[in-house]
């Protein structure tokens, strides 16, 4: 691996016991019924989907890793490809999380629009990937 790609999967495996601690700290308000928590359902669905998401895509993004340096890609491409595919499990998690960050939030807000726009990096990171690596 390239020292950019093997810099990125440090700091990616990092970012695990984050994601580990998200998963304790959801399942603590699950347990002990914190208010703004278990009462509200769009905030407790959106908040497990940003922990899913950033748990999912950050294994995604270590595997992908592995690929980057293997693809028939520039080496600005390959630079672009890792940032669009860290993105990811950054953007796509906050949008989640930061959408209804108020107890009260019965509906996201336009934070929400972090997520498509992870979305987007991780389609467009690994479209660029898969034909660099045909």
């Amino acid at each position: 691996m390239s020292p950019s790609s093997l810099s990125t999967a440090g700091v990616l495996l990092i970012t695990v016991p984050a994601v580990a601690f998200g998963g304790v700290s959801l399942l603590t308000f699950l347990m002990r019924n914190v208010p703004g928590y278990n009462d509200n359902p769009v905030r407790r669905s959106l908040w497990r989907a940003g922990h899913a998401h950033a748990g999912v895509l950050v294994l995604f993004s270590l595997v992908a890793m592995l690929y980057v340096d293997q693809a028939d890609l520039s080496d600005g491409l390959k630079s672009l490809v890792r940032i669009l595919i860290v993105a990811a499990p950054i953007l796509m998690p906050l949008g989640f999380f930061l959408s209804v960050v108020r107890p009260s939030d019965t509906k996201p807000s336009k934070l929400i629009g972090l997520t498509v726009v992870g979305g987007a990096a991780l389609a467009v990171g690994t479209l660029t990937l898969g034909v660099g690596l045909l």
